[in-house]
């Protein structure tokens, strides 16, 4: 397996017809004919089998066509025709490459080869019978039957050579017999994958039998493998298996739900093929199974993204993400680096987490771009110093605490983190020119009930509010340094004293600097590609307008903060798996798409929207917790307990799409809803924010929900009993 393009640890290379030919290295063949490494036995065993095939062959044809008894004149023109014929076969079956391959390897497109090399020594016959009138040459109808016959013995000894070495390999290197493999899907994946476990018997897997729900496809055969029905024909027991790979990769989540279920019945272990998405894109091979994941089982549709869009946003620019070491910005970066910017800036104040998403960007080959910065965004100067030192262009701002029941302990480090730091980023983002400013916001920022999703609600008020005084500010031309500054002295301490910097990173006044400002960056050099016009602390008319926007999305699967990996750390300890509400719904998106969707959304935004993606259809968590224990080959409520332990603090039990102040508005994209509403009035805002970071550290919880509550009435307060 492996991509066609790739020859490492394999003597193969992959043609445009999907056959296998050996790799021969242009330099070795100036030193042997048959390439590099050659191994001269089984080239001499090949030329004395083709030899005897071919002699084979014409004597048949020869009694054939004098009905087994040709004349002694006959028999002399067989030998002398022979003379000529056989090395000139032997000749044309080494041109078409039937001495350089390897024997096990013999497919529809090495006979085709084969039939090439008998016809072109047949042509030669014809050629030589008219130019002699037929004295050194066979009759006509004998250089027929010679190539019929030819073409069927030398096709049948390759493929005798191929299945005596797949029997030969077939136990395998511990001596184990093959698994016993149903596919379920007699498609073009199926049968690829049917095709390559046959050939790479090294595998140890052996396809026994097909399960299809086409009926014109029952008791058919592919590739020597019976068709035998619907998959439920397995709870027959008419068919005995080891493992079941479902090769079906565009059906329905809700059949493969199904197809699963019988599986788990027969405790018949389940794999699947990749996507159809990652088949397409390249990404993965076909034959490269793997366990059945949630993914499968919620059969979201696939998304299509106008790549070239998000290229021409990415492409070429110094780009910022913030929390690059979690779920949602480490899919980010890896997305974003596809699109080639100029700098990839991974901010993350966790060493470890950075550290395990730039070994992973290394691997992929994108450390010219990478730049990973340990940072809190909640350091002031330090944020400063980064924004001054790259000027980036793009910021995915994704840095959050995001756990509803612990932050509903301690609401003050949601909203310092969630709101605070959303608003130092923003600033310094309009600050500095950023182009586009991206805020990562969630579903539960909709008529919140908890501290996490109303402190998010917040960063978004701030984004929107933050746009429309910024076109004010735009509008109304450079203000005095004083009227320029947000200014008290309450607000520089909330920034991190950045006033500290006015002399250091961040320059003195009113030194105004225009053109290319060159920063190192691991050892090398590199100019900021925007030529702009930059104070110490750029006004909004001195800086291009950054246009703010927030994407909000539900649950990711497999994200730290969703119940999917409790869920899976309860089953492998034998549970119980622990549910709050029967009756509790969520959405889900896999991370790719929500990200993907996320950088569809940068490509739209003109400022001040929340984009909102389409995460389908409400799933009850229960049903979830039921199909990752099914997955795991076990049984609910037989295997592992099924707990239900009440709705915690803050938690909802459904989550909406929009606020009933939100207009919705369709965009370009039919998976992306753009939601605009009436920001509130920025100085209110900000005054708000300040009051309760000044106050919120010293608060009790209950009185820091109560001040947020404020600022966004339609929070509804989980409030504990003292």
């Amino acid at each position: 397996m492996g991509n066609g393009n790739s020859n490492s640890g394999s003597p193969f290379a992959a043609t445009k017809d999907g056959s296998s030919l050996p790799f021969v290295d242009p330099a070795a063949l100036s030193r042997s004919p048959f390439g590099s490494g050659t191994d001269y036995t089984k080239v001499l065993l090949l030329g004395v089998t083709y030899s005897g095939v071919i002699l084979i062959a014409h004597w048949l044809a020869y009694l054939i066509r004098f009905e087994f008894h040709p004349l002694v004149d006959q028999q002399t023109l067989f030998w002398e025709t022979l003379q000529w014929s056989l090395p000139v076969e032997l000749v044309f079956l080494f041109v078409f490459g039937q001495f350089r391959s390897l024997l096990s390897y013999f497919s529809l497109p090495d006979a085709r080869r084969v039939v090439f090399a008998c016809a072109a020594t047949s042509l030669v016959a014809l050629v030589i019978w008219y130019a002699t009138g037929g004295s050194h040459a066979p009759p006509r109808s004998i250089v027929i039957l010679s190539f019929l016959l030819d073409t069927v013995g030398l096709i049948n000894v390759r493929v005798l050579f191929r299945t005596l070495r797949e029997r030969q390999r077939g136990i395998g290197e511990n001596g184990k017999a093959p698994r016993r493999i149903v596919i379920v899907g007699a498609g073009d994946v199926g049968a690829n994958l049917a095709k390559e476990m046959k050939l790479r018997r090294d595998l140890c897997m052996t396809p026994v039998a097909f399960f299809d729900d086409d009926r014109a496809k029952w008791t058919k055969r592919i590739h020597g493998v019976t068709v035998v029905g619907r998959p439920e024909l397995l709870a027959e027991g008419k068919i005995k298996a080891d493992e079941a790979v479902i090769a079906m990769p565009s059906a329905s989540g809700k059949r493969i739900r199904e197809v699963v279920q019988v599986f788990n019945e027969a405790r018949l272990k389940v794999r699947t093929v990749p996507s159809m998405e990652q088949i397409v894109n390249g990404t993965v091979e076909i034959t490269q199974i793997r366990p059945v994941q949630l993914e499968d089982l919620l059969g979201r549709e696939s998304i299509c993204l106008e790549t070239e869009r998000i290229r021409e946003l990415v492409q070429g620019k110094i780009v910022m993400v913030t929390g690059a070491g979690g779920s949602i910005g480490g899919e980010l970066c890896r997305q974003i680096a596809g699109y080639h910017p100029l700098r990839l800036l991974l901010v993350e104040r966790c060493e470890v987490q950075i550290f395990q998403i730039e070994q992973e960007l290394l691997t992929l080959g994108h450390s010219a771009q990478i730049v990973p910065l340990v940072a809190d965004i909640l350091d002031g100067e330090r944020m400063r110093a980064i924004f001054k030192r790259f000027r980036p262009q793009l910021v995915f701002h994704a840095a959050a605490h995001k756990h509803v029941p612990m932050m509903e302990s301690q609401p003050y480090e949601a909203f310092r983190n969630n709101t605070i730091g959303t608003k130092q980023m923003a600033k310094l983002s309009a600050e500095f020119g950023v182009e586009r400013f991206v805020l990562i916001s969630t579903d539960k920022a909709i008529n919140p009930t908890s501290a996490m999703g109303a402190t998010k609600r917040l960063a978004e008020l701030y984004i929107q509010a933050l746009q429309r005084h910024q076109g004010c500010r735009g509008q109304s031309g450079s203000e005095s340094e004083s009227g320029r500054r947000v200014g008290d002295e309450g607000e520089k301490r909330e920034s991190g004293k950045a006033g500290n910097l006015e002399n250091g990173v961040g320059g003195g006044h009113g030194s105004n600097r225009a053109g290319i400002e060159a920063v190192s960056v691991a050892g090398g050099e590199f100019a900021d590609p925007q030529l702009r016009t930059q104070n110490s602390e750029p006004s909004f008319a001195a800086s291009p307008q950054t246009r703010f926007m927030a994407v909000r999305f539900g649950n990711v699967l497999g994200s730290s903060g969703s119940v999917i990996p409790t869920f899976k750390k309860q089953i492998a300890t034998g549970g119980p798996v622990t549910v709050t509400h029967p009756e509790i719904t969520r959405y889900f998106m896999t991370v790719s798409e929500a990200v993907g969707l996320v950088l569809q959304s940068a490509t739209l935004g003109q400022g001040g929207e929340i984009f909102v993606l389409d995460m389908g259809k409400l799933v009850k968590v229960v049903d979830v917790a039921r199909q990752l224990i099914e997955l795991s080959g076990l049984r609910p409520d037989i295997d592992i307990e099924l707990k239900f332990v009440g709705l915690r603090p803050g938690e909802k039990l459904f989550e909406e799409i929009n606020h009933n102040t939100e207009n919705m508005a369709s965009t370009d994209h039919p998976k992306i809803m753009r939601f605009v509403g009436e920001p509130l009035p920025f100085e209110t805002l900000r005054h708000g924010l300040l009051s309760i970071h000044h106050q919120a550290a010293s608060m009790d919880p209950n009185r820091v929900k109560v001040e947020i509550q404020k600022l966004v009435p339609e929070y509804q307060p989980y409030l504990t009993v003292v």
